[in-house]
């Protein structure tokens, strides 16, 4: 059993989309509040031992130059790496899963035993087919981006549950992944409309997000 109410209440979801020396960006964040010190947190987002047991294998270089790969998905180079200093902690990474896109992590320590993370990920608009967008908007990412921190989340006690990533999928068609991905789904829909998207285009790309993820069409 997840808690996912809960989980999915922790997460605050943004979406923008930005110009940068006049390339057209989709930048999306995620944050959430664990319960657990900088140096631990850093442990859990940094090291191969860590990282496949809340998301997927992964090998490779992970130092500042590396490059990195996880099992069945995308690949990188470590493009910057800030061990924690100062109460903060960041890295950066490309995301190369057919096109290139960027993901940067960073932690803030926010009280004793109680650590901030943040993930951004940028694309290039011009590399997100626009029928892809059409269709399922942020959320075709996000919702995939939701599903990586509940695994971060339960690892390091944020939520209470327990869902090892090789049963992940088979999770995503029983009653409470659904409930799981229909909430993740339709908090993108309140990020997209909040970035000036209209509710009715927001809704009914989360809806098909939604469908994709759960193989169950747009219902729900």
């Amino acid at each position: 059993m997840v808690d996912v109410p809960a989980q999915l209440a922790s997460v605050t979801r943004a979406y923008r989309q930005e110009d940068r020396e006049g390339e057209g960006l989709h930048v999306q964040t995620l944050e959430q509040d664990l319960p657990v010190d900088l140096a631990e947190a850093w442990a859990a987002v940094t090291t191969a031992e860590r990282i496949q047991q809340w998301f997927l294998p992964i090998s490779g270089d992970l130092r500042t130059g590396g490059r990195y790969q996880f099992d069945g998905n995308a690949g990188g180079e470590v493009l910057a790496c800030e061990p924690p200093a100062g109460g903060v902690a960041e890295y950066r990474v490309t995301w190369e899963a057919g096109g290139v896109s960027w993901v940067t992590v960073r932690l803030e320590e926010i009280s004793a035993g109680a650590t901030r993370f943040e993930l951004e990920h940028t694309s290039r608009v011009a590399d997100v087919p626009a029928q892809m967008w059409e269709t399922f908007g942020p959320g075709a990412t996000g919702v995939g981006w939701d599903g990586g921190l509940l695994g971060l989340a339960l690892h390091v006690g944020a939520t209470e549950g327990a869902l090892a990533p090789s049963e992940a999928a088979e999770w995503a068609g029983t009653e409470e992944g659904r409930a799981f991905y229909r909430g993740a789904a339709d908090g993108w829909a309140v990020a997209h409309t909040a970035s000036g998207a209209d509710a009715e285009t927001a809704q009914r790309t989360a809806d098909a997000t939604y469908g994709f993820y759960t193989g169950t069409g747009a219902e729900g």
